[in-house]
C-alpha cells in the first residue's frame, strides 16, 4: 500500500529526547525561580557588611547563562538522542531487511538476533520462527503439487491410451474398455476429492463444533466393519467419553481413514484393530492400533508423506490414492492436535491422535 512520507523513528524520538530535556531544564529553572529567588529581595541592599544584589541584578546575571545552557542542552539533547535512537533502532533495521528479503521470496533468510533477551529480540525470533514455518509449509506445497500433478496425470494418460487403442482397433471388447475406463475414472475422481479435503483440512475452512470422539470412533467402526469382516480382521471399540472441539465432518474423515489404514495394512490372513479413546487433563486422545508386519522407525516416518506407503510410492493398481495418513495429519494440524505414530514391538502399527479438550459448561 502506498504512503505518504513522513518522518522517521529515530527522527520522532530524537526530537522527543531533545524536547524531554529542554522541558526538565525549563522546569529546574522555575523551580530555582520559584523556591530561591522569591526570597532575594527586588532592590539591592547595602549592609555593614557589603551589598547585597537584588532580584533584578540576579536575573540580569543569571538568565544569559541559563539561556546558554538551555541551548548546550537542546543541542546536546539532539546529538545524543539521534545517537541513542540509532543504538536503539539498529535491531528494527535488521528485523525489516529481512522481512524485505523474505518478501523478495528468500524465506531461508534469518535474523538470529545476538544480545539478552528484550521486546526486539523477540520479535525477531517470533519472525525466526514464522519464516521456518512458512519455508517449510511452501516446500511441502510444492513437494505435494508436483506428486498431485504427476499422479492426476497418470489416470489421464492411461484413459488416452485406452481411448487411442480403441479408435485403431474397432473389434475391441466395448464392455472391457468401459469397465477399465469407469475404474480409472473413479480413481481419478477420488484422488481429486481426497486433494480438495486436504486442501480444505488445511484452510481451516469449517466453523468449530463440540464433538465427541467416542462417538465419531463408533460411527467409523461400524461403516468399516464389512471390510472388516471380509477380510478376517476383528475391530475392538473401547473407551470413555472424549469431548473435542472442532469439525465433525472432518474428524470423522480422519477417524474413518485410521480405522480402514488399520484394517486394509494388517495380516492377509485376519489380524485385529482396536479404537480406544480416553480423556487427559485438557486433551482427549484417540489411539489406533492394528497388527500387521513389524514396521521400522525409518519407515514409519514416512507414512504422513502424501503419495507414500512405506518407502516406496503408491502405484495406480493399490487400493487408495495414497492420501488417508496424509489427510489426517492435515486434520489433526487444522485442530491444533498431535499426531504419533508408533510401531509396535509384536508388529503392526499405534497411531495416537491427541486434540484439546472441549470445556464443558
Amino acid at each position: 500500500m502506498a504512503r505518504e512520507p513522513g518522518w522517521s523513528v529515530r527522527l520522532k524520538l530524537t526530537l522527543s529526547y531533545a524536547g524531554f530535556l529542554a522541558v526538565a531544564v525549563v522546569l529546574l529553572l522555575a523551580v530555582v525561580w520559584a523556591f530561591i529567588l522569591r526570597y532575594v529581595p527586588a532592590e539591592a541592599v547595602n549592609t555593614i557588611g557589603g551589598f547585597v544584589p537584588g532580584r533584578d541584578d540576579l536575573v540580569r546575571a543569571f538568565a544569559p547563562a541559563a539561556a546558554w545552557v538551555v541551548l548546550f542542552l537542546v543541542l546536546f539533547g539532539l546529538l545524543g538522542g539521534w545517537f541513542l535512537a540509532g543504538r536503539m533502532l539498529a535491531p528494527l533495521t535488521r528485523i525489516t531487511t529481512a522481512t524485505r528479503k523474505a518478501a523478495n521470496g528468500s524465506l531461508s533468510q534469518r535474523i538470529r538476533m545476538p544480545g539478552r533477551n528484550d521486546e526486539f529480540r523477540e520479535l525477531a525470533d517470533a519472525f525466526d520462527t514464522m519464516l521456518e514455518r512458512v519455508e517449510a509449509q511452501v516446500a511441502e506445497q510444492r513437494r505435494f503439487a508436483a506428486n498431485a500433478s504427476h499422479e492426476l496425470r497418470t489416470p489421464l494418460a492411461t484413459t488416452q491410451a485406452m481411448l487411442d487403442v480403441a479408435i485403431t482397433d474397432p473389434n475391441q471388447d466395448t464392455t472391457a474398455l468401459l469397465e477399465r475406463l469407469r475404474a480409472v475414472n473413479t480413481r481419478a475422481i477420488d484422488l481429486t476429492e481426497a486433494l480438495l479435503l486436504l486442501s480444505r483440512a488445511d484452510q481451516r475452512a469449517f466453523t468449530p463444533e463440540s464433538v465427541d470422539l467416542s462417538l465419531l470412533a463408533e460411527e467409523a467402526t461400524e461403516t468399516l466393519l464389512p471390510l472388516a469382516e471380509k477380510r478376517g480382521i476383528t475391530i475392538t471399540t473401547a473407551g470413555e467419553l472424549a469431548p473435542a472441539v472442532g469439525s465433525p465432518a472432518l474428524l470423522l474423515q480422519m477417524t474413518t481413514n485410521l480405522v480402514h489404514n488399520a484394517i486394509v495394512h494388517n495380516h492377509p490372513e485376519g489380524g485385529a484393530v482396536w479404537v480406544t479413546t480416553t480423556a487427559a487433563p485438557g486433551s482427549v486422545i484417540l489411539a489406533i492400533e492394528n497388527t500387521g508386519e513389524v514396521l521400522a522407525p525409518g519407515v514409519v516416518a514416512t507414512l504422513t508423506e502424501p503419495f507414500q506407503r512405506g518407502t516406496e510410492r503408491v502405484h495406480r493398481d493399490q487400493a487408495g490414492v495414497g492420501l488417508g495418513l496424509a489427510i489426517v495429519a492435515s486434520i489433526v494440524r487444522a485442530h491444533d492436535g498431535t499426531l504419533l505414530l508408533t510401531p509396535r514391538a509384536e508388529g503392526g502399527l499405534r497411531i495416537e491422535v491427541r486434540l484439546p479438550a472441549s470445556v464443558i459448561a
